[in-house]
């Protein structure tokens, strides 16, 4: 197997870019392969690795379509409904709670 070049935070060569970096300016990967990575140190754990695609190879974003924009709509409002009350709580329900804090904490009722 052959290795890819790895360097250090922000002496990457021009041309190569991170997911985010792509995404940014527009592109996805495309199926290309990783071309190298870049690897910045962190104190007490090992590096923060991003891996690098060529930004010549990246191809455009595929556009949203309304299905796909409807599904991402249910999908967003089914995280924010509690299960137990039905309300749609306004913000996405913790997975550590399960249900919204006024159905998780009932009797820590805030007097407003």
């Amino acid at each position: 197997m052959t290795s890819i070049p790895v360097y250090v935070w922000r002496l990457a060569p021009e041309g190569l870019a991170t997911r985010r970096q792509l995404r940014a300016a527009g592109l996805r990967p495309g199926g290309q392969p990783v071309v190298a990575e870049v690897q910045r140190p962190r104190y007490r754990r090992g590096p923060l690795v991003a891996y690098l695609y060529r930004i010549d190879l990246a191809r455009p974003v595929r556009p949203m379509t309304p299905a796909k924009r409807e599904a991402l709509d249910r999908a967003n409002t089914a995280r924010r409904t509690c299960p137990a009350c039905r309300r749609d709580a306004g913000y996405v329900i913790p997975v550590s709670l399960g249900m919204c804090v006024p159905c998780a904490y009932p009797d820590t009722q805030s007097a407003a």
